[in-house]
């Protein structure tokens, strides 16, 4: 039975192939029970969301780039279609947000991007009242299998350093154990996690309740 499926997928048309991923990440959007049970009913802000990795939730997209030819913007096109509009322009880690102006900071595989993860955790912690919800890829389940996990105090001495860099790579390597670890140092409140993800399952998601937050418990 795999050998012909395979065949018929050998077969299918290419157009048709793509409309069947969409589809199954369209589903997957709608029924990302931990994102809908923590940020329903909320808005909040995305950092760098994207068409083909969708969530059910009520936010505006932030990415450091407005331009809509980028590799990133070419890739959302490639994989569904057509790309996410970019509303606001800004640095993930510098956002133009007063204190506690939206519900949430939303950011999916993004976090392994920021030289400086801490500064980056820091500022979604400033300007979330409620929560910051993460999928983060895990080390086993991506191509920096064959890497170090990234110790803590190695992001530590990163951040007090005020480390930076243009290249744009996966800069830190976690499982959800040594991301949790990360959370706890700088003193975030790490309420849920799910590993693997129930979205996509290359990675694991962490729910931080923000400082000041009194919102504990997932929406009902």
């Amino acid at each position: 039975m795999g050998a012909i499926r395979e065949q018929v997928k050998k077969r299918m048309p290419e157009e048709l192939r793509w409309w069947r991923i969409r589809r199954a990440a369209a589903s997957r959007a709608r029924n990302y029970e931990l994102a809908t049970r923590y940020l329903g009913g909320l808005s909040g802000a995305e950092i760098g969301g994207s068409t083909h990795n969708p969530f059910p939730v009520d936010a505006i997209n932030i990415d450091r780039y407005g331009e809509m030819d980028t590799i990133y913007k070419d890739e959302e096109r490639r994989l569904a279609g057509k790309a996410l509009k970019v509303d606001l322009v800004a640095p993930g880690d510098d956002l133009p947000l007063d204190d506690k102006s939206v519900d949430f900071v939303l950011a999916s595989h993004v976090i392994e991007h920021f030289p400086d993860p801490i500064k980056a955790l820091l500022e979604w912690d400033r300007v979330a009242s409620k929560y910051i919800f993460l999928v983060v890829p895990h080390r086993d389940r991506t191509f920096d299998s064959d890497r170090e996990l990234t110790p803590v105090d190695e992001l530590v001495e990163r951040h007090a350093n005020g480390f930076t860099s243009d290249e744009d790579k996966h800069w830190s390597v976690w499982s959800c154990e040594s991301f949790v670890e990360l959370c706890q140092r700088i003193g975030l409140n790490v309420v849920e996690t799910e590993d693997p993800d129930k979205k996509v399952g290359n990675g694991f998601a962490v729910v931080i309740a923000t400082s000041g937050s009194e919102a504990l418990s997932p929406q009902s």
